[in-house]
């Protein structure tokens, strides 16, 4: 079978998984009362199963033992290792906020701790390429720098340590945050794995495993989007979500730290998040805790009229625009396109910002 087989074929099977635990969960989540709050948001509809977030993640990892198991060239691996326990400690942390809320700060350091293990067990950033090396003369930015003496986790960096749990937090959240709309967070998912998926594929990166990895987290997201859409079927929750975006945050550092091509694919979720916290800072209110006017884009476009499939269209657009040209541009034409998104961003919110006239009677 050749490696394109593999990968749809698990794909596939991954996909066809997904939906099965979906369709197990619309039976019998009912009976075991798990079942989300529609009248803690003023929702008149009946309840229905959450947090299905974790049907996503445990697709992933019967997947990710059956593929350990037959085809890793390194099975289970300390780096495997600590991504499974990662995975694990997010997911009972944030089924249970999700069932009943957990404070902001047990929520962090969970976050903080889930992205220190994986960084600790092996999955780092050791250098990052400079997009100004023109101007600068210094081709990459070392973060292998300040290192423990600590052979058995092969001396690991202060500053590699900081910048892989900013971003695995940031990625985290910014997904987590980005879930005021059934189906966002899977959109931007599939969107995200795809284009993760044929980079690792290409000569740049060269890596079949990773590919595999990628498409069938793809597969994942996009059996969840069937049932977690507008008018939705079931709800991820944060379990969902965060899972998604730690998953995201991963798999660029396995792709060698590409983090300009990964801020590309989470672009929109990432400024949207930046530019609600820039507003709450400046309104002297916490960044952690929402409010009933939510500041996010997605919110502010439904008071001005738009239908959460005419957002969805729009998230997918610019995820799809900028993820997949990501992928033949060099790091400084990168940072360039981020600036272009940026200013996309900063257009939208303008527009949504600004209020509706209504006619009087």
């Amino acid at each position: 079978m050749s490696p394109f087989s593999i990968i749809f074929w698990s794909a596939f099977a991954t996909f066809i998984l997904t939906v099965v635990l979906h369709l197990f969960a619309l039976r019998f989540f009912p009976r075991w009362s798990l079942l989300d709050f529609p009248w803690r948001y003023g929702l008149a509809r009946p309840p229905i199963p959450y947090p299905t977030g974790i049907l996503a993640v445990l697709a992933f990892l019967f997947f990710f033992v059956s593929f350990e198991s037959t085809i890793a060239l390194k099975p289970w691996s300390l780096q495997a290792c600590g991504l499974i326990a990662g995975i694990v400690l997010l997911t009972l942390v944030t089924v249970r906020d999700d069932r009943r809320p957990l404070p902001s700060s047990l929520r962090l350091l969970t976050q903080f701790v889930v992205a220190l293990v994986i960084f600790l067990t092996g999955t780092r950033i050791y250098t990052l390429t400079n997009p100004l090396a023109a101007l600068t003369g210094l081709d990459v930015l070392p973060l292998h720098v300040l290192q423990l003496p600590i052979a058995a986790l092969n001396h690991p960096s202060l500053i590699g340590m900081l910048f892989t749990v900013l971003w695995l937090s940031l990625t985290m959240n910014a997904l987590n945050w980005f879930d005021g709309i059934r189906g966002q967070v899977s959109v931007v998912s599939v969107l995200g794995f795809i284009t993760i998926g044929l980079l690792s594929l290409s000569d740049r990166v060269g890596d079949f495993s990773l590919g595999l990895i990628s498409f069938a987290l793809a597969a994942i997201a996009l059996g969840c989007l069937l049932f977690d859409r507008p008018g939705p079927l079931t709800l991820l929750g944060d379990t969902g979500s965060m899972f998604f975006g730690l998953m995201l945050g991963v798999l660029t550092i396995f792709t060698g730290g590409k983090v300009a091509t990964g801020f590309l694919v989470l672009g929109v979720p990432l400024i949207d998040s930046g530019l609600v916290i820039v507003r709450r800072i400046l309104k002297g209110k916490s960044i952690f805790e929402g409010d009933s006017q939510s500041e996010h884009l997605h919110h502010r476009l439904l008071r001005k009229g738009w239908t959460e499939w005419q957002i969805i269209a729009l998230t997918t657009a610019l995820g799809a625009s900028f993820g997949i040209t990501a992928l033949f541009l060099s790091t400084t034409e990168k940072f360039l396109a981020a600036l272009v998104l940026l200013l996309i961003m900063l257009l939208l919110s303008i527009y949504s910002g600004k209020t509706v006239q209504r006619p009087t009677p």
